[in-house]
C-alpha cells in the first residue's frame, strides 16, 4: 500500500461532511446505487490513496485557499483505515438495499452516519482512534509491510 503525505486535518473534515450528506440521502431515500458509489469512494481512498477522494479535491482547490494557514498536519494511515471501516459498513448497507434486507440496509448506513457526524462535528474519527488502539495492542497487524 503507497504510502499518503501527512493531510490538513480540515481536510477530512470537510470530507465527513459530504459523507454524512450523501449518507443522509441515502438513509431518507432508500437510493442504494449513491450508497454503492460512496461504497467505491471509500474503497479508493483505502486501499489505493487518500488523494483519489474528490472531495480532498474541492477542500484543496476550493476551500483550503480561503482558509487561515496552518502547519498541523494528520498522518494518512489511520485517516485510511477509517476509510476502510467506512467501506465495510457501506458494503454491508448496499447489499442490505439491493437484496431487499432494508433493515440491514438501515442499520449499517445509520452507523457509518453515526461515525461520520462524529467526524464532521467534533472531530472524532472513531476509525482512526481504532487503527491506534491496533497499533498499541496488536503492533504488527497495523503496521505497513
Amino acid at each position: 500500500m503507497p504510502k499518503d503525505a501527512p493531510v490538513d486535518p480540515r481536510g477530512p473534515r470537510f470530507s465527513a461532511w459530504m459523507t454524512v450528506i450523501i449518507l443522509a440521502i441515502v438513509l431518507l431515500t432508500g437510493w442504494w446505487r449513491l450508497l454503492a458509489a460512496q461504497t467505491v469512494l471509500f474503497a479508493m481512498c483505502a486501499f489505493i490513496s487518500l488523494k483519489l477522494n474528490p472531495w480532498g479535491h474541492v477542500y484543496r482547490y476550493a476551500i483550503q485557499p480561503r482558509l487561515p494557514k496552518t502547519t498541523e498536519r494528520e498522518e494518512a494511515a489511520p485517516l485510511r483505515f477509517a476509510q476502510g471501516v467506512g467501506f465495510v459498513f457501506a458494503l454491508i448497507g448496499t447489499l442490505g438495499y439491493a437484496t431487499g434486507l432494508t433493515t440491514l440496509g438501515l442499520v449499517a448506513t445509520g452507523l457509518a452516519l453515526v461515525a461520520a457526524l462524529l467526524n464532521a462535528a467534533f472531530g472524532l474519527c472513531l476509525g482512526c482512534e481504532m487503527y491506534l488502539l491496533l497499533r498499541r495492542y496488536a503492533p504488527a497487524l497495523a503496521r505497513p509491510q
